[in-house]
């Protein structure tokens, strides 16, 4: 196992050991339920959003190592962060994850994120590292289109 992999997989564990943003908003604006009926995963994520922006987002809830590890990453990455750079960060992170497990990983758009590229090799695991982003995705396109913006 290559070094970077071996401080990849470290992260995801720290995260999961000691998530951040491991707590209930009570003045959340929306609260956004993820789960996973194959495994069991479940989180609700918590987010405040001012002007189209992540001005607090932060989750609570069980699941594997690799589905808490990816709530913790998001709640942190996502403060301050527009929901159109959520959009394209997931984006990214979606396609970094549907590549073979060899392809290279862009480490400068994903940042901590490329973590997950060891998921490849685990296909059914790919639905854990994407389970709180696909919620986040979804509340905001069902947003979007009820809003008609």
């Amino acid at each position: 196992m290559s070094e970077s992999n071996v401080l990849y997989e470290q992260l995801i564990l720290e995260h999961n050991k000691h998530p951040k943003n491991y707590s209930k908003r009570d003045d959340a604006t929306a609260v956004i339920d993820a789960y996973n009926p194959l495994c069991g995963d479940t989180f609700k994520l918590y987010i405040q959003l001012e002007n189209q922006t992540f001005s607090a987002i932060t989750f609570e809830g069980n699941g594997c190592a690799i589905s808490k590890a990816s709530a913790s990453m998001l709640t942190e990455i996502l403060q301050g962060k527009t929901v159109d750079g959520f959009h394209a960060l997931y984006q990214a992170f979606h396609s970094m994850l549907q590549e073979s497990p060899d392809a290279p990983v862009d480490e400068a758009a994903l940042g901590n994120l490329a973590a997950f590229a060891g998921v490849r090799a685990y296909p059914m695991r790919i639905k854990c590292a994407v389970l709180p982003w696909r919620a986040l995705d979804e509340f905001l396109k069902s947003n979007t289109a009820k809003s008609g913006e």
